[in-house]
């Protein structure tokens, strides 16, 4: 399959999917949030237990740390290398997030259930990144084609 034949709504290739998610080890997830009861806390700190790194970004200046993990105000402010830029934000700020994403040298855009647009798509594939939306890493780690990570300390 095409980089020009994904269909980013519906349809991946489990190996595509796994491949990421067997490769990112450095993950910053912009629109993390300290908040329990958010989808993107508990997508947080299923990833981080699993072992990787996750680099929160928030905005909010008073938010500083999620679950112990500093937290990164801009995907910019990011002082290492990063492999995917998860995206817990609104579909129609995946566009900017894509240009930074590519702007930080990130090897994937991954938009979360409900984050899709096309243009950040093809922007981001142009670039060089692999795109995955709507989907969720955590839900995707579990399907039946994905290995658990178990020889990793609990």
């Amino acid at each position: 399959m095409s980089k020009a034949d994904i269909d980013h709504l519906y349809e991946y290739e489990p190996e595509f999917l796994a491949e990421i998610l067997r490769s990112v080890k450095t993950i910053a997830m912009v629109g993390a949030s300290g908040d329990k009861t958010k989808f993107s806390y508990g997508v947080l700190r299923v990833l981080h237990e699993i072992g990787y790194e996750i680099l929160p970004v928030n905005p909010n200046p008073k938010v500083t740390e999620i679950r112990g993990i500093p937290v990164y105000h801009s995907l910019e402010e990011i002082d290492r290398p990063v492999d995917m830029v998860d995206v817990f934000r609104p579909k129609e700020e995946l566009y900017g997030i894509a240009e930074k994403a590519i702007k930080i040298g990130a090897k994937v855009l991954w938009g979360q259930i409900g984050v899709h647009d096309d243009h950040a798509a093809k922007l981001a594939e142009k670039a060089g990144l692999k795109v995955v939306m709507n989907r969720c890493p955590k839900i995707e780690l579990f399907r039946p084609f994905w290995k658990p990570r178990l020889d990793l300390a609990i």
